[in-house]
């Protein structure tokens, strides 16, 4: 029997490199679209990808990668917009092209990533109004084309090249005495990445996981000030954290927004309106990976520098 050809759209992405790892451990064969082939050697070098240089912006390179496949894997997101238009374009027009794609060569299977609270209706914020469209989109597929589609809701996903930890260590370091702190009190479920991915990969050989959206989160709860103070320990920046009220995180939204790479603008602010947590049976609580037992290896002292250094590579949002 022939070996199942994947097409994971954001590939090059930090989800998408450890979810390439684990696809081709598990005997698929994945194919991964980048604009820049070069960039991405170690996929490069891996036996059973196929990294291919293009745009899926561009619709007829959209066809080529998905021509073929047995499944696709959608991962394309962003978290903050350059332009207004951005959260519609890539989280709501892109996975309606993508139906669109997959009905015109009969590929039944689809794995969708969308983000916990995303909600069409209901999302306190734009960011996961559109999540929450393109994840309703992606499931039409079922009744449009007969597609099997399994979505996926994480919190904050954390692990070596992250986004999140990663960029509070940056903030962090280029603090002088202390680091001010919008929304201290909203509260994540921070969940590790190769139980991310690991879901996933089983979801694939699992007949009953078509049609279900899956929130996806870690075994415990924590404030943000309690997650960065836990940065702050690890890297020994040891910053004093300035917890912000509402009015004071709202201000700093407006600020930040036009600050470089967007570190916090008003949507992220609306976002965190909401927790970030969803309940998790005992059984479930331990079979998940904590933060304690991974981060220190990343963000402690001795691994400081080269993170600093490279979590750019990672952090950047995966490809469109």
């Amino acid at each position: 029997m022939s070996k199942q050809t994947i097409c994971i759209l954001g590939g090059t992405g930090f989800v998408g490199h450890y979810l390439t790892h684990a696809l081709v451990n598990a005997g698929y064969q994945v194919r991964i679209p980048s604009r820049r082939r070069e960039r991405n050697r170690e996929l490069l070098v891996m036996p059973g990808v196929d990294l291919i240089e293009g745009k899926v912006s561009d619709p007829a390179f959209l066809d080529q990668i998905i021509e073929n496949c047995d499944v696709v894997i959608n991962l394309i997101a962003i978290l903050n917009e350059a332009k207004r238009t951005d959260f519609q374009k890539i989280h709501v027009d892109f996975p309606k092209r993508v139906n669109e794609v997959m009905g015109k060569y009969g590929v039944k299977r689809l794995l969708h990533m969308s983000a916990l609270n995303a909600d069409a209706s209901a999302g306190p914020s734009r960011y996961l109004k559109s999540k929450g469209e393109g994840e309703d989109i992606a499931h039409a597929a079922t009744e449009n084309s007969g597609v099997a589609v399994t979505s996926f809701r994480p919190s904050v996903i954390f692990g070596p090249g992250d986004h999140f930890f990663n960029m509070f260590a940056a903030l962090l370091k280029r603090s002088i005495l202390a680091l001010p702190l919008a929304c201290p009190d909203a509260k994540f479920a921070p969940i590790y990445v190769q139980d991310v991915t690991q879901r996933m990969v089983t979801a694939l050989a699992d007949d009953n996981s078509a049609s279900k959206r899956y929130d996806l989160c870690g075994p415990h709860t924590y404030t943000l000030k309690q997650l960065v103070d836990y940065a702050n320990k690890l890297t020994g920046a040891n910053k004093a954290l300035i917890g912000l009220n509402d009015s004071a995180s709202k201000l700093m939204a407006s600020v930040l927004q036009y600050a470089p790479g967007k570190p916090f603008t008003p949507d992220n602010y609306l976002s965190m309106k909401k927790d970030s947590v969803c309940p998790l049976s005992k059984a479930e609580q331990q079979t998940l990976t904590s933060l304690e037992a991974i981060v220190p290896l990343y963000l402690g002292r001795a691994r400081q520098k080269d993170h600093y250094d490279n979590h750019r590579y990672y952090a950047r949002h995966d490809e469109t």
